[in-house]
């Protein structure tokens, strides 16, 4: 009788807890209206909207055929608390191939001179052209690679991809290679570093 009590409790708290909110699961998270100000890791919506969400093979297939811009936002590694003065630090950022690297650009609020920055080196980077191929990522589960996008697509771009599985998808199937952060960005490419 005790068992069959303990079951029925439990599966009244498993129905609380999964009516608890939608916001815990990662597929039926709502996409926000503007840019997202919650932390940056967390679970994202399937969905950002005005731009193109892709997997692996159409990252893959969109960079045979129109050689987008690749604009990673991961944050910089912080160095270790606790690391002894005399010893060495030598941090390196891996990422897909020939991607450029806007430590932190995901960010909001993001500084005025900052998403100014951003939105300049993107229009260099595109040659001007709002309608060139652009994908953002990060890291899985993660609302930065999701703001860079937004912010992309609300400074008018036409063609933004978001790559949700970030490095480490890319990881899964491909070699990554060593950046530094964009020079006109620098190292200090926001506030919070993970």
């Amino acid at each position: 009788m005790q068992a069959c009590l303990r079951l029925a409790a439990l599966a009244g708290l498993a129905l609380l807890l999964g009516a608890a909110g939608p916001a815990n699961s990662p597929v039926d998270v709502p996409e926000p209206e503007g840019l997202y100000t919650g932390p940056q890791r967390g679970y994202t919506p399937p969905t950002l909207k005005g731009a193109k969400v892709v997997d692996l093979a159409a990252l893959e297939a969109l960079q045979a055929e129109a050689k987008p811009v690749l604009i990673d936002v991961a944050l910089a590694d912080r160095k270790p608390e606790g690391l002894p003065p005399d010893r060495p630090w030598f941090p390196a950022h891996r990422s897909i191939p020939g991607a450029v690297w806007f430590p932190n650009a995901g960010a909001v609020p993001l500084p005025p001179e900052r998403e100014a920055t951003f939105l300049k080196r993107v229009e260099d980077l595109t040659g001007g052209d709002k309608a060139r191929a652009i994908v953002t990522f990060c890291h899985p589960e993660c609302w930065g690679s999701w703001n860079a996008g937004k912010r992309l697509v609300l400074a008018g771009y036409t063609n933004v991809h978001w790559f949700p599985s970030g490095i480490e998808g890319w990881q899964d199937a491909h070699e990554t290679s060593v950046l530094k952060p964009d020079p006109a960005w620098g190292a200090s490419g926001g506030a919070a570093q993970r």
